[in-house]
């Protein structure tokens, strides 16, 4: 009987198919799109603004309402935006969290926290992006004498709005040029942003408060 050696056999070999899956298989908790934030600058001095924070170097740049990214600058009209660098000695490492920035406009007691990329995503505009064309529409001919509206209506055209994969792909380049979080070797760089949806003429002075691990530091921008 050669039944037995053949199932012995293929119940062998479905095992090892199995276990090479598992292998190459991701593991669940893996990021997708984890933050990468953005490529830092050669020295602090490249920024408007720098300070110590222990023995880091914190430097940053507001950028206003732009929001910008290694591929490309996107709008918002709800946020303010705040370039950050993290620097230190060789070998250095911080560990970094958004809620340890705030940002005070115009000399107001209350600063503002540090908010995720999230909450940015819903006023977030491609100053590029340009809709489809569509074919025109052939005016209907009027030969119903009185009262032939020829087909036409007074309703305003419909808002052009990006497709799914296009806006996705606009979201996407805002989460990776985010600071990224967590223990980080220096130096990084990334975005931060900061709920204001005011005018940027309208902003006299900008102080950054940066309070972490590595120290507290206040660097004032240029609006």
């Amino acid at each position: 009987m050669q039944l037995f050696p053949i199932l012995k056999t293929a119940v062998w070999i479905t095992a090892l198919c199995l276990c090479a899956q598992g292998q190459n298989a991701p593991g669940k908790d893996a990021p997708v799109n984890e933050s990468k934030g953005m490529p830092p600058r050669v020295t602090p001095a490249e920024y408007q603004t720098h300070a110590q924070a222990g023995t880091v170097t914190v430097a940053a740049e507001f950028t206003g309402h732009a929001v910008g990214t290694p591929q490309g600058s996107l709008t918002n009209d709800d946020y303010v935006v705040v370039e950050v660098g993290f620097f230190g000695p060789a070998g250095a490492r911080a560990k970094l969290a958004i809620d340890d920035f705030s940002l005070r406009i115009n000399g107001k007691k209350s600063a503002l926290p540090g908010q995720p990329y999230g909450v940015v995503l819903s006023s977030l505009k491609d100053p590029e992006w340009e809709p489809p064309v569509k074919p025109e529409k052939k005016s209907s001919l009027n030969t119903g004498g009185e009262g032939g509206g020829g087909g036409q209506s007074n309703d305003p055209p419909p808002v052009p709005k990006m497709t799914f994969p296009e806006r996705r792909a606009m979201e996407q380049k805002v989460q990776k040029a985010t600071l990224p979080e967590g223990d980080r070797a220096l130096p990084v760089a990334g975005l931060i942003f900061f709920q204001y949806g005011g005018r940027t003429k309208a902003i006299k002075s900008l102080e950054l408060i940066y309070s972490g691990p590595a120290g507290k530091a206040t660097l004032t921008l240029q609006p």
